[in-house]
């Protein structure tokens, strides 16, 4: 027969062995506990100082990662070309630089001459011609003279501002288009000979200073203060922009433009320019094509490959 074993109990009769505590018994388990525990904050306290390492420097990365992937151009990069911008206008393009540099992607891709800085610092030479104007006789426009001319290139859009404008009962009346060199001097010298060189200076721009020499600027109507008020000039300062048009010297920007203002007077930008304008630069057409002047060669060469 065999006999059941049990746990022999401590008895201190039993020479040679020493009574083990009940708290020693338990000292193995509670310091695996503790251990782990020690581990687990020191894990929590990493997590913790990485954590905080990463926020500290996220203005860092961000700072130097790419805005939009049109361009490698970082916050820094956008804020430096920005700098001599009005504060609104600078201001608009930092709250949404993504959304600023995907529409001036798309500026960029459009031909360079239809976007060149004209006005008293940036002059066309002499012997410049748009290589295909064509005569507006050859459309069914409304035209005051029959020798204006436009170039070809803008013709689509023309067409299609003065079909939407005849949409709405609005007849958009051509007066003045494309003018040479020598016929802008003539032009100039008669308005210093009947209002005096300071009034001419304010309203007539010298021969080669003219956005009228590079074949896509328009005057409206009857050329005077008073078109603002007609129909025309009315459609014209809501829609004229939706069709590549913008209006070149607004009102209250004579220290910007260099001339008064002149209700009648639209130059093609094209369209993604024109929305460009009227999205992020206070619609001011000389804003914009000043920055593009200065900055244009800086923005192509950061374009994304």
């Amino acid at each position: 027969m065999i006999r059941s074993l049990r746990p022999v109990a401590y008895s201190p009769d039993k020479e040679g062995v020493e009574p083990i505590r009940a708290d020693e018994r338990k000292m193995p388990a509670f310091e695996a506990r503790r251990s782990m525990s020690r581990a687990a904050a020191a894990r929590s306290q990493g997590r913790l100082l990485l954590a905080a390492c990463l926020l500290a420097l996220a203005p860092a990365l961000a700072a130097a990662a790419p805005v939009a992937p049109e361009f490698s151009l970082t916050s820094q990069d956008l804020g430096a070309l920005t700098t001599d911008l009005p504060g609104s206008i600078r201001q608009a393009i930092l709250a949404n630089p993504r959304g600023f540099l995907h529409q001036l992607a798309r500026v960029l891709d459009q031909p360079q001459d239809l976007l060149v800085l004209v006005d008293k610092s940036h002059l066309l030479g002499a012997d410049y011609v748009p290589p295909d104007l064509v005569p507006l006789g050859g459309y069914r426009l409304a035209v005051s003279r029959n020798d204006l001319s436009l170039r070809r290139v803008i013709m689509t859009d023309v067409l299609a501002m003065v079909a939407a404008a005849k949409a709405h009962g609005v007849t958009l009346l051509f007066s003045s288009s494309y003018r040479s060199y020598e016929y802008q001097r003539e032009v100039y010298a008669r308005e210093v000979k009947m209002y005096g060189q300071e009034a001419a200076d304010r309203e007539s721009a010298h021969a080669g200073a003219s956005q009228h020499q590079l074949g896509t600027a328009i005057d409206f109507g009857s050329i005077t203060d008073e078109f603002a008020g007609t129909r025309a000039g009315r459609w014209l300062a809501a829609h004229a922009w939706e069709y590549g048009f913008t209006l070149s010297y607004p009102k209250g920007y004579e220290q910007v433009t260099g001339y008064r203002w002149e209700s009648w007077h639209y130059r093609y930008i094209t369209r993604p320019a024109a929305r460009l304008q009227r999205e992020f630069f206070g619609d001011v057409q000389q804003y914009l094509l000043e920055f593009l002047d200065a900055h244009r060669a800086q923005l192509q060469g950061a374009r994304s490959k």
